[in-house]
């Protein structure tokens, strides 16, 4: 049986390669995007399978619109992508507020505005699977990108709480956690903080992260999303590149080793 899918952010990227993915097999697409636009090409091509639809996904009350016109349209939803987001990059000292704000309202409420407006039809079919788009940035951090990683962070440990909510429902959730890829996560989609000449030697440093010296191919994605969804029991996290797994091991096991270190404190912090 083909799948309904609901894809927020789906003119590039991550949702438009998951958007052709879909397409491709014969599923059908509810594609969002702040710009209509941008999604002519896909109806052009796949038709009546493209439900192409204007969204800012900050707006709760149009996110809860566009969400049950494209479950009426179709009869049902099976995958939910909130894939909407983009790179905030600054120091931590050189945010403003608008600038965090806005991290947060487009990465976290965009995401949760979307979920929430999904769930009572996903309840109501006893079916479905919500995808969160992550990074490895959701589990580990770098400088530079504090206000991102705030944001990721967030959508992790909320989707974590989320997937034992609704797991009674025959609801699954997945974060999907990339490394570094060849979109424009940060190139034009990207805001950048006015810089404080004081950290300009972090600022160099951090253009050498291993991390991001081969990026991945964002179509080697398209059959590994269809798998997952596909999955009977699909995992709550998975990584999508080769540094994600480094870098989460070297991350974890210094923390264990930390926590291992002053572990006699933490008792003692306990008392009697």
């Amino acid at each position: 049986m083909s799948k309904v899918w609901f894809i927020t952010g789906a003119s590039r990227g991550f949702g438009r390669e998951w958007a052709l993915a879909a397409l491709e097999r014969g599923d059908r697409v509810a594609a969002t995007a702040r710009n209509p636009e941008t999604l002519d090409a896909l109806v052009e091509t796949y038709g009546d399978d493209v439900l192409p639809l204007q969204l800012d996904v900050t707006d709760r009350e149009a996110d809860r619109a566009a969400v049950e016109r494209a479950a009426a349209h179709f009869g049902r939803l099976d995958v939910v992508v909130n894939n909407a987001g983009y790179g905030h990059f600054g120091m931590v000292e050189e945010l403003t507020e608008d600038e965090l704000r806005s991290q947060m309202e487009v990465n976290l409420f965009g995401a949760v505005w979307v979920t929430q407006a999904a769930l009572p039809i996903l309840r109501a079919q006893g079916s479905g699977h919500i995808i969160q788009v992550s990074s490895i940035g959701g589990i580990s951090a770098f400088a530079t990108v504090g206000a991102y990683h705030a944001s990721k962070w967030a959508l992790e440990g909320l989707s974590q709480s989320l997937a034992q909510e609704v797991a009674g429902f025959g609801i699954h959730v997945t974060l999907v956690e990339p490394g570094a890829y060849a979109t424009d996560w940060s190139g034009p989609s990207a805001v950048r903080s006015v810089e404080n000449p004081a950290y300009a030697d972090v600022r160099e440093a951090a253009k050498s992260r291993p991390s991001a010296a081969s990026p991945g191919d964002p179509t080697a994605t398209r059959e590994p999303i269809l798998r997952i969804v596909d999955a009977e029991q699909p995992p709550l996290r998975v990584f999508f590149g080769e540094a994600p797994l480094r870098i989460a091991t070297a991350d974890y096991e210094s923390r264990l080793a930390t926590w291992n270190e002053w572990q006699p404190l933490s008792v003692e912090a306990h008392g009697s």
